[in-house]
């Protein structure tokens, strides 16, 4: 079995990347979902090892130290990262690792791991996202101004990544994003061992 591939999806808020990527977990056996490490205490119901790596902050930081983090960020005072350890050890046993990320998370991931498939969704048109950000309902008009002015900064970052979705159908770019997978599995790059051992 050759190794897996890491997926980094990123895109403006209300472009509905969340919804895509638990629609590619659900169909596709073979992708697992990377687990985040984070400071931050457990809410309830939350489990260490399946929803986050919980753990202090000591621990992060010697994390962030000894280059064992692919991406970190601190939010609201607690730290928030991708552990390497973790994605490289399911990438090495053939495993596909769907990251869900902010754009600079995703940036940060690019520069320490190249092989990384990046894959930006877009909604449809701006008048789109404006308006599933509103039909959310839990957004002040201020939230709502702020997000759509850091969507129009975070679109103009699509060009440094390798894919680009469209999300107007969360089947069809579900079924996009299901493509550039096995297009990426078809590169002579990735099977060329395994000709050499057939050939």
């Amino acid at each position: 079995m050759g190794k897996g591939l890491l997926i980094v999806i990123s895109g403006p808020s209300g472009a509905g990347k969340g919804t895509i990527c638990k629609r590619l977990l659900e169909t596709n056996p073979q992708i697992m979902a990377s687990i985040s490490a984070t400071t931050r205490r457990p809410r309830q119901g939350e489990e260490n090892g399946v929803n986050y790596f919980f753990i202090d902050h000591d621990r992060f930081e010697n994390m962030i130290t000894k280059g064992d983090l692919l991406e970190y960020a601190k939010v609201y005072g607690n730290y928030y990262g991708t552990p390497k350890d973790y994605v490289i050890e399911n990438l090495e046993k053939g495993n596909d690792v769907l990251l869900e990320i902010d754009i600079e998370g995703a940036l940060q991931i690019k520069e320490k791991y190249r092989e990384g498939i990046f894959v930006f969704i877009l909604p449809p048109s701006l008048e789109e996202l404006k308006s599933r950000i509103i039909n959310r309902g839990t957004e002040t008009e201020e939230d709502i101004k702020k997000r759509y002015g850091s969507a129009m900064s975070e679109i103009s970052q699509v060009i440094k990544y390798d894919y680009v979705v469209i999300n107007d159908d969360i089947d069809r770019a579900k079924e996009d994003i299901e493509a550039i997978i096995r297009a990426e599995n078809c590169k002579v790059l990735r099977v060329h061992e395994e000709i050499k051992l057939r050939f």
